[in-house]
């Protein structure tokens, strides 16, 4: 019967100085290589999520220079549709 594994296994290679850092730091925290990469990819993939919902936060700041706020979107929308029309009727003219 052959077994299937649950995870995925890779091969990396690290300057030597890293690598040595790496396994003291597996070491003192009696950890293996495995958790401490898994760990830290945790801890990358966490940060570079914060930093990209950071980013799209002061895009959205920048973007609502009038600070509309959610109370705002049905006017606003009427608004538009109501221009919109307005912009066909005088076409059509």
């Amino acid at each position: 019967m052959a077994s299937s594994r649950l995870s995925k296994v890779y091969t990396i290679s690290l300057p030597p100085e890293l690598a040595k850092k790496a396994e003291a730091l597996a070491k003192r925290d009696s950890r293996t290589m495995s958790e401490l990469f898994r760990e830290a990819f945790r801890t990358y993939y966490a940060q570079q999520a914060k930093a990209s919902l950071q980013e799209i936060g002061q895009y959205g700041a920048s973007g609502n220079p009038q600070r509309y706020t959610e109370a705002d979107v049905p006017r606003l929308i009427k608004e538009v549709r109501r221009q919109t029309r307005s912009r066909r009727a005088a076409r059509s003219q």
